[in-house]
């Protein structure tokens, strides 16, 4: 199969109306606001955001699809093969803040990108995944999520979970607190070892599982009783998915130094967060529970 760049753009956008939909109808207000926008430099997107909504304090979903002359020196810093080629860039990525504390964050990305030069083979390759951010765990829903990922890796080799796991507990990693994020999920890029075919297939299992893995957690969280103390310390926590957003995510420095549309980029910031100097959890409480269980690299399916 050659390259087929409209079936990814059919694929995307497809799977940001399906997940909208599944989204909307789990928090039964009034859905989602689009948003459609064109880049300057070229290309566009759709992006869609819920905000205040009864279950989801704000969820963004964005379509993006963006062309260049010539990529940033952070891109070709790496990957010199990339310097003096025009690029072209899709995706979907997504990030879910709940207002329960005991629903989980959650954050997905799928995307592909091509550099081409006149008279030299296209370099192209395919990335994403799903991690999610607990506040509060709960091992039934950890395990759920990772069961959820391994399914949408088993038909493509048996390492192929493990590998991908590893790379997003390594990735989604804040080295400033030395803790994880979350409780990881997959991370990929860079795929195009086995040709446009079977990493588009691949990347197509990792959108079409993001719902199984997610949805239920949230429908089993968004009623649980919460007070004052559990909403304190989920933004709190918050506080962290800024600081690895606006210092380590691949995606945001990428939009922000191609000249991407910055409401888009920046729509995966949640609305309400707290920072508190030298903070510690109380001793034997939940709080610190999610400390010593949780953010620490696990093997869930053991």
């Amino acid at each position: 199969m050659s390259i087929d760049i409209d079936a990814v753009k059919t694929y995307l956008l497809g799977l940001q109306d399906t997940i909208c939909a599944a989204l909307a109808e789990e928090d039964g207000g009034q859905g989602f606001l689009e948003d459609s926008w064109e880049r300057p430099g070229g290309g566009g997107g759709r992006s869609r955001v819920l905000e205040e909504g009864p279950v989801f304090e704000k969820a963004g979903i964005n379509f993006s699809q963006v062309f260049g002359e010539g990529l940033p020196a952070s891109a070709t810093a790496h990957r010199p093969e990339l310097a003096g080629r025009s690029f072209q860039a899709l995706g979907v990525s997504l990030v879910i803040h709940p207002r329960n504390p005991y629903a989980p964050t959650s954050h997905a990305n799928v995307r592909f990108f091509i550099a081409e030069k006149p008279g030299e083979a296209p370099v192209w390759w395919f990335g994403g995944g799903f991690d999610m951010t607990p506040y509060y765990g709960f091992e039934e829903d950890c395990v759920h999520w990772h069961q959820t990922a391994k399914a949408a890796c088993d038909p493509f080799g048996a390492d192929v979970y493990a590998r991908y796991k590893k790379w997003c507990d390594e990735y989604f990693y804040l080295k400033h607190r030395d803790e994880p994020r979350g409780i990881g999920g997959l991370f990929y890029d860079d795929l195009n070892e086995w040709g446009f075919a079977q990493s588009f297939a691949f990347m197509r299992s990792v959108g079409d599982h993001y719902l199984q893995a997610y949805r239920p957690i949230v429908a089993r969280r968004k009623d649980q009783v919460y007070g004052e103390r559990e909403r304190d310390f989920q933004l709190y926590r918050r506080g962290r998915y800024v600081e690895f957003n606006l210092v380590y995510d691949r995606g945001t420095i990428f939009g922000l130094q191609t000249g991407g549309r910055t409401e888009s980029i920046l729509m995966s910031l949640p609305p309400y967060v707290k920072w508190r100097y030298n903070w510690q959890p109380q001793p034997g409480s939940p709080e610190a529970e999610l400390y010593e269980l949780y953010l620490k690299p696990r093997e869930w399916l053991a």
